[in-house]
């Protein structure tokens, strides 16, 4: 009976060392799955719904399931306000660090803390930065039905050009204001909620144009409505013959400016997460990001939907953010005497 019990004893030591063995050499996504299995992402988005950073979270929130381990749900809410401002705010200030909720935030927001915005209540490069789904190169654009064919009619335009935007600390109202101030081009600034509310006022013949991200504008200008006049040095197929705007300028500091403004081109559609979330949980969802990036299905909706996905990761963002907090003190000033939120 001894030999019998001691033999059992040894049998599940043996089973349990194997179990042990075999659970070591497991992928990580594997022992992975039960913290997310069960549980609820949230995206938030920092615009009102229908816009492009809406548009693409949504089909994030429909394809990244599959590529975390668990597949648990994704549901996109929309916090706007402050041209995104106010959804950074609440993910670095309440959210819980615990990979359960990402924001779709304005690739310019970094700006206001560099700047020393009131109302900023972030350190961007704090943020647990999850990845870009693509370089967003900016663009102007005005609408067909207008007189304007080239840059230099809208400099000899003595009238306003109104264009839509969702707040001072947006690369919609950046982008002009150095045009406007470098090149000559008098921009007036109505301000909306969203990209979506934009777009329907150009339809309705409100505003003469929008400035933007090329992906986002891509479907009204291959619709006709909309023609594109300028872009950032940061350039993808389709708008290499553009006029670039530091070309465009004799001014040193403006030229200086106007490549500083382009360094959150380089960021896309940027997504963060709140600081201090443990690596084990990063992981996941740097890992999950950069699958889902090269996901077939979502290519396929990313393309029906007119975006270019380009996979920009966590380590690369940081390292734009890093040279852009590195600038010298006066071309900060320089910028600041320009760029408002």
């Amino acid at each position: 009976m001894k030999e019998e019990m001691a033999m059992k004893r040894l049998i599940l030591r043996l089973f349990t060392s194997l179990v042990i063995v075999v659970l070591s050499g497991l992928p990580n996504e594997i022992l992975a799955a039960p913290y997310y299995e069960g549980k609820i992402i949230k995206i938030i988005v920092g615009f009102s719904p229908g816009g492009g950073y809406d548009r693409m979270s949504r089909m994030l929130a429909k394809h990244l399931p599959k590529h975390i381990p668990g597949k648990p749900s994704i549901i996109v809410d929309n916090m706007t306000g402050g041209a995104s401002a106010i959804a950074a705010n609440y993910i670095y200030n309440v959210a819980k660090p615990d990979g359960l909720t990402i924001g779709a935030v304005d690739q310019g927001l970094a700006f206001g803390q560099l700047l020393k915005v009131a109302g900023i209540k972030f350190d961007a490069r704090k943020f647990s930065w999850v990845g870009s789904t693509g370089v967003e190169p900016t663009i102007l654009t005005l609408r067909s039905d207008l007189p304007y064919k080239t840059i230099e009619d809208l400099r000899k335009e003595k009238k306003e050009v109104f264009l839509g935007s969702v707040g001072k600390a947006s690369t919609d109202y950046q982008f002009p204001t150095l045009l406007k101030e470098f090149v000559g081009i008098n921009f007036n600034f109505v301000i909306y909620p969203g990209g979506a509310d934009i777009n329907l006022a150009i339809e309705r013949k409100e505003l003469d144009g929008r400035v933007g991200s090329y992906s986002s504008l891509k479907p009204f200008i291959e619709r006709g409505l909309l023609r594109p006049f300028v872009r950032c040095r940061v350039s993808v197929q389709g708008i290499e013959s553009l006029p670039v705007d530091e070309d465009l300028t004799n001014d040193i500091i403006g030229k200086r400016l106007m490549s500083m403004l382009a360094a959150p081109a380089r960021l896309g559609r940027p997504y963060i997460a709140p600081p201090g979330i443990p690596n084990k949980i990063m992981n996941i969802l740097w890992d999950a990001f950069a699958q889902v990036v090269k996901d077939p299905e979502l290519k396929e909706d990313a393309k029906k939907n007119r975006f270019e996905i380009e996979y920009v990761s966590a380590d690369e963002i940081q390292r734009i953010l890093n040279e852009l907090f590195n600038q010298p003190p006066d071309i900060i000033e320089e910028f600041r005497k320009y760029i408002k939120f």
